[in-house]
This record gives structure tokens, sequence and C-alpha cells, in this order.
């Protein structure tokens, strides 16, 4: 924690152009916020993706029972009701700072499958790569749909989170934190298509204790709709929900609003 800290810190100094993208997500999302809180969470962002990347490093070559003690499970049986009768569940979770610590997590309560982008540095793809097939039983590129889909109507449980600006190809616009965001439309079609049931799945890190905690939920309003910008929407809402919780855990280091409607210019 105080490495990750101290790698963060350094990082808010240095990272010039990650530490815009944040302070002006940041801007946008909690306008609420004064001038000077929202400088204070820009800073505790980037301790936070400090820690999350020795978490990762953590995750690629820990042992993965070491880590029963070190989390807490919340609505466990919302994923256990979505799997008993022998469907798929797609699990949607966001983009936090300990994304994959929490994947191996969610791993030893529940045996999943992980979608995942290809990095386009072959050297950092082989290491994320081969770091999570050492603990997943299936690792799936985003863009190879046949082979989720054919996961998902064998009953798998399949984690994907679809919560990054990825362009407006295959996305509609939807509201998050009230800003309209470019958002895939793949988990409604992956769902509908591998007959399998929608979980929400959200986690945090409790800096105090060194304890995470995991919850599953699914939403109050039906989901999949069949409208691909209700169910945008729908997701949104569920990550926006979450991050609310604990804000600077999630990546805002990323250009979450890259992709403008027709017509607005750049936000960055």
């Amino acid at each position: 924690m105080l490495a990750g800290g101290a790698f963060g810190r350094f990082g808010y100094r240095f990272f010039k152009r990650r530490r815009h993208i944040t302070a002006t997500n940041i801007a946008l999302c909690f306008p609420q916020k004064s001038t000077a809180e929202q400088t204070q969470l820009v800073k505790d962002i980037f301790v936070s993706n400090g820690i999350g990347f020795f978490e990762i490093a953590w995750a690629w070559w820990a042992n993965p029972e070491s880590l029963r003690k070190r989390f807490t499970v919340h609505g466990l049986d919302v994923l256990k009701k979505a799997t008993e009768n022998g469907q798929g569940v797609l699990l949607i979770g966001g983009h936090y700072t300990h994304l994959d610590l929490a994947g191996l997590m969610v791993n030893l309560v529940a045996d999943m499958d992980v979608i995942y982008r290809k990095n386009n540095d072959a050297v950092f793809e082989h290491v994320i790569t081969e770091g999570r097939k050492r603990v997943f039983k299936n690792v799936l590129e985003r863009s190879d749909m046949r082979d989720i889909i054919r996961k998902l109507r064998d009953g798998r449980v399949v984690w994907f989170s679809p919560d990054q600006d990825h362009g407006i190809k295959n996305s509609v616009f939807a509201p998050f934190f009230d800003i309209p965001a470019a958002t895939v439309t793949s988990a409604s079609k992956l769902m509908k298509l591998g007959k399998a049931n929608p979980v929400f799945v959200a986690h945090k890190r409790d800096l105090d204790t060194n304890h995470y905690h995991i919850t599953f939920a699914v939403p109050e309003d039906e989901f999949p709709s069949g409208d691909d910008v209700t169910d945008a929407s729908i997701i949104n809402q569920m990550i926006e929900h979450a991050i609310r919780q604990q804000p600077d855990q999630y990546m805002w280091v990323h250009r979450r609003f890259k992709t403008r409607p027709p017509g607005e210019p750049s936000v960055y």
C-alpha cells in the first residue's frame, strides 16, 4: 500500500496528460464539489491507481487461495440464483483500479471466464494474458463474439466490463453522471444470443483494514429491455452507483467521454 501510494503521488506530479484527463472527468462528473475538493479527489485517484498497479502485479503472480480471508462477498445468493437453472451469466462490472485482483477473488466463489481487450504491446499482452490464463479457465478476446456466446450457452459465468469509450461503432449515447457517454451495446446482444442472465458486480478496497468488498446485484428495471439506449443507461447507472460509494477507486485516467455526440467539441 505504501509503495503504491508513493507511486501514485509520483504519477500525479509527472503524468501531466493523465492528470488533465482525470481532472476533466472529475470536473464533469462532480460539478457540485469545490475546486479544492476536486483537486483532492484527483490526487486520491492517482494514489488509488498507484496501489492498483501493485495489485495487478499481485493478481498475476499471487496464489489465489491466499486471498480468501482478504475479502467479503455481499449478495452471493443473487449470483447463485442466476446460475441455478444452468443458464450462463454475464457478470457486468466496471474498470476499478483493483480490477484484476477482484477478479481472482470472485473466481474463488464463482468459477468464471473473463473477456479482455487485446493490448497493442506484444510483451505487455503476453504478460497480462498469461497471468490471467493461470487463474481463469477461459480468457476470451473481446472481438471473438462467437466464442463468448458459446461459453454463455454452455452455462459459464463470463465477466464483462462495458464501461470504456470504444468509439461510436456498435455504441449508443447513454447518460453517465448525466453526461452523454458512448456505451457499447454488446452486453445486451451477448445476453440475448448467449441466453444468459445479467448480474452486476462491484468491488471496493477498504484502505483502513486492507480488506475488499465484492457486491453482486441485479437491476430493479427489466434488463435487457430490448432497447439499446435503455440497456446502456441501466448499465451506466449501476456502475455509477458503485463508483459513488468510493469514487477514487474508479479508473478516471481513461477518456470516458472521448466520443462526443454530433456537433459537440472534445472535452479533453
